[in-house]
């Protein structure tokens, strides 16, 4: 009896499916994640629009409850970077356009997620894993975290984390796995210009494009870095422009390059977070507290065990993440998964330094830059096929935050 065999671009098409089908599943999942999507806490989709109109700030006062604009001179200005106003400029394009009436938060939210899934999906392609393991894996960044209910709440502060996380994702898969140095350079300057201090992992990305898979050890970094200076130099080219732009708009501002105005908020620099600083070693502890190490509460009423709204350990909200410490006695790319905890480590820092912990918040938000360097070790660290631990993690930690998103945007059981 013949074998029968589908032809080559039916082939293609059908392996095209998969990542496609995760992308939109996530995009459902967050479409309906939220009754009340915070489209009015709209910051960055404001000053958008007025740079559409030549203006770098309102000229009118905002509403009350966007209480972060600062009155500077004759304007009202943002704090969030220059990044952050440009990534939502198509947007004010197509209100401008008449495409679009208000600010399209719902749909930015899971948007975000889901191309941050698919880059996930991609990403996993450079290992020899089942497709199971690939989907569990472009899943567990935005369903098995804090990402979910976070980025879900759709604020202009989320959809940022958001944008970071879509940009590291893409910049990774771009120099991993699809080497485009000037794409790679792109989805890292998004990442940054939303989330500043993604900016230090500048020099690992340098050290990914500067490396050879046979490249010795005593072969120097300069030789590397010579050989490679092309694919690098079209890399920064992006994030070099943004750089020196976001300064030039904190100086058109502020009359500082260096003054995002963040402590020009009113009354933030007389709260107790900020007694020491925007930046200072005494707010490790209170960040370290909220990420690593504050539980929920447990109540006498239903539903008894409930999260808290500042803060909470990102290892109780993702249990999967216990992974990143296995041991595999063999990895396919030692030098990824070293280089990968070291942006764990320089990130963590930069974070834990800054004065506030992150807000109204499940778990620790300000983590979601962490979890493209997760993933990279946990994709490293596992077997080709998902393991009994590793999916019964995955599916406790999806449990957890699918309760934990119920619970702070449909119900009242979570407050400030």
């Amino acid at each position: 009896m013949k074998r029968l065999s589908l032809p080559a671009t039916k082939g293609v098409v059908l392996a095209q499916i998969p990542p496609l089908t995760v992308a939109a599943g996530v995009f459902l999942i967050y479409w309906f994640s939220n009754p009340q999507p915070m489209a009015h806490f709209d910051y960055t989709y404001r000053i958008a629009e007025a740079l559409l109109n030549c203006r770098l700030g309102l000229t009118e006062a905002p509403p009350s409850w966007l209480n972060e604009m600062v009155p500077f001179g004759d304007r009202y200005y943002s704090v969030f970077p220059l990044g952050s106003v440009l990534s939502l400029l198509p947007l004010a394009l197509l209100k401008a356009a008449h495409v679009i009436d208000v600010f399209p938060a719902r749909f930015v939210a899971a948007f975000l997620a889901a191309v941050s899934a698919l880059f996930f999906y991609l990403l996993s392609g450079r290992e020899q894993i089942s497709t199971s393991r690939r989907i569990l894996l472009a899943l567990f960044p935005v369903l098995a975290t804090w990402t979910w209910c976070n980025l879900a709440y759709a604020g202009a502060w989320q959809l940022s984390l958001g944008f970071a996380l879509m940009g590291e994702a893409g910049a990774l898969y771009f120099t991993l796995v699809n080497r485009r140095p000037l794409l790679a350079g792109f989805f890292f300057a998004l990442a940054f210009g939303n989330r500043t201090e993604v900016l230090l992992t500048a020099p690992i990305f340098i050290y990914l494009w500067s490396r050879e898979p046979t490249a010795t050890l005593t072969e120097s970094l300069r030789t590397r870095l010579l050989e490679h200076r092309r694919e690098i130099i079209l890399f920064v080219t992006i994030p070099f422009v943004l750089g020196v732009a976001t300064l030039a708009y904190n100086y058109a501002r502020f009359g500082s390059v260096a003054d995002f105005g963040y402590m020009r908020i009113p009354q933030v620099a007389s709260e107790e977070f900020f007694k020491h600083g925007l930046f200072s070693p005494y707010a490790i502890h209170p960040n370290a507290k909220a990420m690593l190490f504050e539980g929920w509460k447990v109540t006498e009423h239903w539903p008894h065990l409930i999260p808290h709204g500042f803060g909470g350990s990102i290892f109780i909200s993702c249990p999967l993440l216990i992974l990143l410490f296995r041991f595999k006695k063999r990895l396919n790319d030692w030098a990824l998964v070293a280089a990968s905890w070291l942006a764990i480590f320089i990130l963590t820092l930069a974070l834990w330094l800054h004065a506030n912990p992150g807000g109204w918040q499940f778990s620790y938000r300000y983590g979601m830059i962490l979890l493209p360097w997760m993933f990279l070790i946990l994709l490293s660290n596992g077997k080709s096929k998902v393991s009994y631990p590793e999916g019964a993690l995955f599916l406790v930690s999806v449990a957890i935050n699918a309760y934990a998103t119920y619970l702070f945007l449909w119900t009242e059981f979570v407050k400030p």
